[in-house]
């Protein structure tokens, strides 16, 4: 058959379905088309407004912090924003087992109420007089849980895009030829779809690149607003502004490069994308690496006699010979002294860190969507409910170890040893794609159905 020498790349996501499954009992109607294509966009847009109270909310959540517990410190940021991502991980395997069994607009429903609650009680998380971190550390969790949610919506959104492939696919032949391929081949001349099993290898391998590449980008947004404030003395009300800007212009990049990625996969395929949004990434993260020998503004308003670093007499009188105080009216800015680290790291300049960011943003995006694009031909034409659901954990394992492992590394030894020991993971990640590259192809291809 002339179809079955397409490119592996150009391969549906979910292949092709078995005949005489209920996939195959019935043929698409105008009226289903139009259902199927409205569910899709309203799925869409839960997701988009999701991503965007998400960005709201990550770019203000260190200043909220401070402001409604002071108490707090930037080790207890890591687990705050830890903790939407354990809550999505333990709903995300609930939700897409949930949805296997019964109607998808259960655990969608569901999950939306629990949304919408644990939005209230993260909007008035300062009302208690006391413990405010730990009600916003709960809150975040309950936002989490109710994302759980994008394992149902991914698994639709996959199928529904087979079911196209596969009607249009239909359209170009006879409906006699039609009726017969999905009851069957007449003849052992036809290819039938193989019932292998799943290649549980590059299953695995594609969860730890996706848990990899969630745990990079989990973390670096973790830490644009701290980093930001310490290296440039930005106000809090300046670091919401200009890292919101900065991070939706990183939103602009991702949609262009969304678009590009369609039609350049096409021409050298997604493995290959994947291995090059690894190196931008690496790339990105080691111009983030502090050179030179300017030296950040030193936080001092808050230095008492109980905070004095680990440095010696001489280094803190002639650093603070030579930073100014600050004005007590605005608060305190700069890089707190009780960071040791701040008197002997060099600065990360802001046309550094933008160069970063512009590279993260492109790395970032094109690893994702490859890596998810990947897994889904890997997984082949069976309900992905499941394993779409552990993908989801594995994401929001990352997004939970990200920003604690960042909080804890930032503030103890600096943005030097946290940015080098995210170089070291990158260049382990590349290492783990080069040895299961080859494994990481389409069930179809693997079966023999078509060649790559």
């Amino acid at each position: 058959m002339a179809s079955l020498g397409a490119e592996a790349e150009q391969e549906p996501l979910l292949g092709h379905s078995i005949p005489g499954s209920r996939e195959w009992d019935i043929i698409e109607t105008e009226e289903h088309y139009k259902s199927r294509w409205r569910s899709i966009r309203i799925l869409y847009l839960t997701m988009f407004l999701s991503s965007v109270g998400f960005s709201i909310v990550i770019m203000s959540i260190w200043p909220y912090l401070q402001k409604i517990d002071h108490t707090a410190d930037a080790s207890f940021l890591g687990w705050v924003i830890a903790s939407f991502s354990l809550g999505q991980m333990v709903a995300s395997p609930i939700f897409g087992l949930w949805s296997n069994y019964r109607p998808r607009k259960e655990p969608l429903t569901v999950s939306i109420f629990i949304s919408v609650a644990a939005n209230c009680l993260y909007a008035y998380v300062q009302v208690p007089a006391s413990h405010n971190k730990y009600y916003m550390l709960v809150a975040r969790g309950l936002v989490g849980f109710g994302a759980g949610n994008v394992a149902v919506i991914r698994s639709y959104i996959a199928g529904a895009t087979s079911l196209q492939e596969r009607t249009s696919s239909m359209a170009n032949t006879s409906a006699c030829q039609a009726l017969g391929f999905i009851l069957g081949p007449a003849s052992t001349d036809e290819v039938q779809v193989p019932q292998g099993n799943i290649d549980q290898v590059a299953v695995v391998a594609t969860n730890v690149l996706f848990f990899v590449i969630l745990f990079i980008f989990a973390l670096f947004e973790t830490i644009v607003t701290p980093l930001t404030m310490d290296m440039y003395a930005w106000t809090r009300e300046q670091a919401v502004l200009y890292d919101g800007i900065i991070l939706a212009a990183l939103g602009v990049e991702a949609v262009i490069i969304f678009m590009g990625i369609k039609l350049l996969s096409k021409k050298v395929g997604e493995r290959a994308i994947l291995l090059g949004g690894l190196i931008v990434v690496w790339v990105g993260f080691f111009i983030l690496l502090p050179w030179g020998h300017q030296f950040p503004k030193i936080q001092w308003e808050d230095l008492h006699n109980n905070s004095i670093p680990n440095a010696t007499f001489g280094e803190i009188i002639i650093t603070l010979w030579k930073i100014p105080r600050e004005d007590h009216n605005e608060g305190p800015t700069g890089c707190p002294v009780e960071q040791a680290w701040c008197l002997y790291t060099p600065m990360i300049h802001l046309a550094q860190f933008l160069t970063s960011a512009v590279l993260i943003g492109i790395g970032y995006p094109s690893c994702n969507v490859m890596s998810y694009t990947l897994y889904s031909k890997i997984l082949g034409p069976k309900p992905q409910g499941v394993y779409m659901g552990w993908l989801t954990a594995s994401g929001s394992a990352a997004r939970i170890l990200g920003p604690v492992f960042i909080s804890q590394v930032y503030a103890a030894w600096g943005p030097r040893w946290a940015f080098s020991l995210v170089c070291g993971m990158v260049v382990l990640t590349i290492t783990l794609l080069g040895v299961v590259y080859r494994r990481l192809i389409a069930f179809s291809v693997r079966h023999g159905r078509i060649q790559e």
